[in-house]
């Protein structure tokens, strides 16, 4: 299961490639002897070669990959203040819609609700990840596409969020909330101390 510590986790990765790239090029600038070269001039070890920078890729947002594969994984993951919670295969957060319906499985947004509220496509090759297989079905869409759905609840991407573990959707218009692996809407903190310092 992965834990995302929501707000921290760009931050992490930067950081991260910025320590691996001071790394390399204090360790490009050392010489043989154990010194350092004065002039900057990019001395080597002999059969060392130069590497060019390291990048990291971010995962982006459904409007930006919308045919990425892992946008329709579904996976539970660990956060700090909402406890498990269901995300894509890139970390981004699986929400529910109250007017929806379960029994029949329904989705209720279409149309300009739909292109907010992203259909999480069903038809993935990449299997969950700590979700209950059983609980996975899809539903066909008014428009002949299919979408995912968790115990029931029609799932759906929120073209708001701009990082991973983002819950800028939360309690939208009273009736989108980010959903649990089991298929409850989370709409309160899980961490006590959070909520009473925050009062969120």
């Amino acid at each position: 299961m992965i834990r995302i510590p929501r707000t921290a986790v760009p931050a992490a990765v930067c950081l991260t490639a910025l320590a691996l790239l001071t790394a390399c090029t204090a360790g490009a600038a050392t010489t043989s002897a154990g010194g350092y070269a004065g002039g900057g001039a990019g001395m080597q070890m002999p059969g060392m070669q130069q590497q060019a920078p390291m990048t990291i890729a971010m995962p982006q947002p459904i409007t930006a990959t919308p045919n990425d594969p892992a946008k329709s994984q579904l996976r539970a993951a660990k956060t700090f203040d909402l406890g498990l919670m269901l995300v894509d295969g890139t970390g981004f957060t699986i929400y529910r819609y109250d007017k929806d319906t379960t029994n029949p499985p329904r989705s209720n947004c279409a149309g300009a609700c739909a292109a907010k509220w992203i259909p999480v496509k069903a038809g993935g090759t990449l299997p969950p990840i700590d979700v209950d297989q059983s609980l996975i079905g899809q539903i066909s869409r008014d428009d002949g596409t299919q979408q995912l759905t968790l115990a029931g609840w029609p799932l759906y991407h929120f073209t708001g969020d701009s990082e991973p573990a983002d819950t800028s959707g939360q309690g939208a218009d009273q009736a989108w909330y980010p959903i649990a692996p089991d298929g409850t809407k989370i709409t309160l903190t899980q961490d006590q101390w959070r909520q009473n310092a925050f009062g969120v």
